[in-house]
């Protein structure tokens, strides 16, 4: 028997125009899918969105549910007009950790959408704002036999909550060339060892690791990531001069001057040397470059834009930042450096930074308020208070953002710089 459908002619006005819309989709799923629940739940979904849009508000409640032996994971949402969308009265999201660099087989991917089938509404997001797989649209009676199948085949629930949210990483050295640190390996290590501040809230608010292996952050880390983890190097990028007089001559002849050297090299001063923020990188008369590393600030355009002519050093590590974070209570904040430079090669030093977010997150969780991000508290108490609390000790290299204006105070300039002095010749010493 058919189902009679929801009018839906706002809805119906997302389909115009030329570009996608997840209106065809809900209408696939209602029209066409063999599972007669799956269709009659976005029948009801549907008609709940028509009605909102139609009285401008939103009917979703939310409420406390959680599968066994966890805190957090799922997103509840009941329904405020369910007896006039009864099908669809709860539609709660299960937020489940994706692999490492999102990698997924086809066979994974299958497997997940046939348990969702199974027991959900057949709608999924990849990735949610945080990286989490969402499963959106579970009953109080099936979520938690969804969890106990994909479970019991290798997955687990992500963050939700005042906890520990769902790692990211990016594709890394297996894909990219810019990698400087195993960037897959540092996110399975943090999130493993924080796996239960994951499942149990017990912090002032949410808390997140993102890892990119290189300066180009293509994570968001140091603007989303209370714990960011930013591959670098600290030697000399590598410079392949025949590759950038190949470069010269390849440009000149895409912009229609082939064989014209000096159209190729204005190519390159107007895309490449001109746009070094520190005029770091100079080209020379016999179309060699000159790189003054000691002024790169690692903004990788030049690297992006000749990477065959261009590569990070050999010296690789990571910078580790602390507090970015999106609006809230004070704002958006950048992620300041705390960690400059640091080597991430053996098993003990993998050991440190476990060690190091353990005694942030502590930190954090004894002296921030109820609602507060670890970047807002450090706003607050200040960052002199959250590196003394935290047991590092300052370095003019913790940098949160360029100066704005030529002015600075030198109250104690002296004492710190020679104070610092003397910890470099101790350590230097120690090595």
């Amino acid at each position: 028997m058919a189902t009679k459908h929801y009018p839906t002619p706002m809805l119906d006005v997302l389909e115009e125009g030329p570009w996608p819309s997840f209106i065809s989709g809900f209408k696939k799923l209602r029209d066409e899918h063999p599972d007669e629940r799956i269709r009659n739940v976005i029948n009801g979904l549907m008609g709940q969105l028509e009605h909102s849009y139609e009285t401008k508000m939103g009917y979703w409640k939310g409420g406390t549910i959680s599968v066994f032996g966890y805190g957090g994971g799922i997103i509840p949402r009941f329904s405020e007009v369910g007896h006039m969308f009864p099908e669809s009265k709860e539609f709660h999201t299960l937020r489940v950790q994706p692999p490492a660099g999102n990698y997924y087989t086809t066979d994974m991917l299958r497997q997940l959408a046939d348990s969702w089938e199974k027991w959900g509404s057949g709608l999924q997001t990849f990735h949610g704002q945080t990286g989490n797989i969402m499963f959106i649209g579970a009953n109080s009676v099936n979520y938690q036999h969804f969890f106990d199948e994909i479970n019991e085949y290798g997955w687990d629930l992500g963050g939700a909550g005042p906890c520990v949210r769902t790692g990211m990483s990016c594709v890394g050295a297996a894909r990219c060339e810019m990698s400087n640190c195993n960037e897959h390996a540092i996110h399975r290590r943090l999130m493993n060892n924080f796996t239960d501040d994951v499942h149990r809230p017990a912090l002032p608010y949410k808390f997140k690791f993102k890892v990119s292996g290189c300066p180009n952050d293509c994570q968001n880390a140091i603007e989303r990531a209370d714990f960011a983890v930013i591959g670098t190097w600290r030697d000399d990028m590598k410079v392949n001069q025949e590759a950038v007089k190949e470069m010269i001559m390849k440009k000149a002849k895409e912009i229609g001057k082939e064989g014209d050297r000096s159209a190729g090299r204005q190519y390159m001063f107007d895309n490449v040397i001109s746009r070094c923020p520190t005029q770091a990188i100079k080209l020379n008369d016999d179309d060699t470059i000159t790189v003054d590393n000691s002024n790169c600030v690692r903004c990788m355009h030049c690297l992006n834009v000749m990477p065959k002519a261009l590569q990070v050093g050999d010296d690789k590590g990571v910078t580790i930042l602390i507090g970015g974070k999106r609006t809230l209570k004070i704002g958006d904040l950048m992620g300041t450096v705390v960690v400059p430079f640091m080597k991430l090669d053996t098993e003990e030093d993998y050991e440190r930074i476990v060690e190091m977010a353990a005694e942030i997150i502590d930190f954090w969780a004894e002296n921030g308020l109820e609602h507060e991000r670890c970047g807002e508290m450090i706003e607050r108490i200040g960052l002199v208070n959250f590196l003394e609390g935290i047991g590092i000790d300052p370095d003019p290299n913790m940098i949160k953002q360029p100066r704005n204006v030529s002015y600075v105070r030198t109250d104690g300039w002296d004492e710190a710089a020679e104070e610092w002095f003397n910890r470099k010749r101790e350590e230097k010493a120690a090595a």
